[in-house]
């Protein structure tokens, strides 16, 4: 059952397991992990470190940088608020000297809520549109947009269209390698496990983009547990962050926790609407949904791939 859930659930830490045994078993009252939910996250590593859950389980494009003026070159102070993306684009590799996709990832710094959208190109006719629908589907209003230095961001298009909407545009600043830190352990953590790292044409961008729209969003801030950090400062002043189990929640659940969270929401859209979309199915069964469809697309695009050569 633990190498099922693993499966699943794309290889989470040992306190995400645990997590999602909790609220299988107490919110979504599948009994079957009331055992799970119940055993120390020490004795969860050692059950995946066995041999045989182990014979069970075994079965990049560098950013362009440019000089410009656009943007201003500082960290985002979101003060608890959402709203404050983070963003950058993870290139899905070449082959035969072609290009493949790109995912452009972006990440919600205080409530983790992600939404990923995939694109032929990050030419302007491809990538406006792109961050068009990106910003759509995040259900609380934009604030701040943070990028690298990379070129298809740092443009007059994207600063029109940010301006247009109010948006704060940062980006990052030179020999602080963490500025972008969230968003790209989301790039390891969630998109390459999901994509991998092997050449993908191009051609294939719309039936991914509608992957990740109609299954990825929903099954990454409705039914994936995150750690959110707590931050001390020493005796010397230095920040650490902290994890604690006992603050692992998904992105809705934090964004739900926030205080007067009703008033971040885009007009429209009420926790009643989210709550039916995050109870419509238990994390078990769209994480099965999620992968039943990630299988679906490689074998549609690997069949049709090999079909034309």
């Amino acid at each position: 059952m633990l190498a099922a859930m693993d499966e699943r659930h794309d290889t989470p830490s040992g306190p995400a397991i645990k997590k999602l045994c909790e609220r299988a078993c107490q919110l979504f009252g599948e009994a079957e992990y009331e055992r799970l939910a119940t055993i120390s996250i020490g004795h969860l590593y050692n059950l995946r470190n066995s041999q045989g859950y182990r014979r069970q389980r075994r079965s990049v494009e560098k950013t362009r940088p440019t000089r410009s003026p656009i943007g201003e070159r500082r960290k985002p102070h979101p003060a608890g608020q959402p709203g404050f993306l983070r963003i950058e684009t993870v290139h899905q590799g070449d082959g035969d000297k072609q290009k493949g996709v790109y995912h452009i990832n972006a990440v919600d710094e205080v409530t983790q809520f992600q939404v990923v959208c995939t694109v032929e190109k990050i030419s302007e006719a491809y990538l406006i549109p792109a961050l068009e629908q990106l910003l759509a589907a995040f259900p609380f209003l934009i604030r701040g947009f943070h990028s690298d230095n990379g070129s298809e961001y740092i443009n007059g298009r994207v600063a029109a269209l940010l301006g247009k909407l109010f948006i704060e545009f940062t980006k990052s600043r030179a020999r602080q390698t963490n500025d972008n830190a969230l968003v790209e352990s989301k790039n390891g953590a969630v998109v390459r496990k999901l994509f991998g790292h092997g050449h993908i044409p191009q051609c294939w961008a719309p039936l991914m983009n509608a992957f990740n729209q109609e299954h990825l969003t929903p099954s990454l801030n409705f039914h994936r547990p995150c750690f959110f950090p707590e931050i001390r400062t020493d005796r010397k002043g230095t920040e650490r962050k902290v994890y604690h189990y006992e603050t692992m929640r998904t992105p809705y659940e934090k964004l739900k926790a926030l205080p007067k969270a009703e008033d971040y929401l885009k007009p429209g859209i009420t926790f009643e609407i989210l709550d039916a979309t995050a109870h419509r199915l238990s994390d078990n069964q769209a994480a099965a949904l999620l992968q039943k469809a990630r299988q679906q697309l490689f074998t549609t695009i690997h069949d049709r791939t090999q079909n034309t050569g």
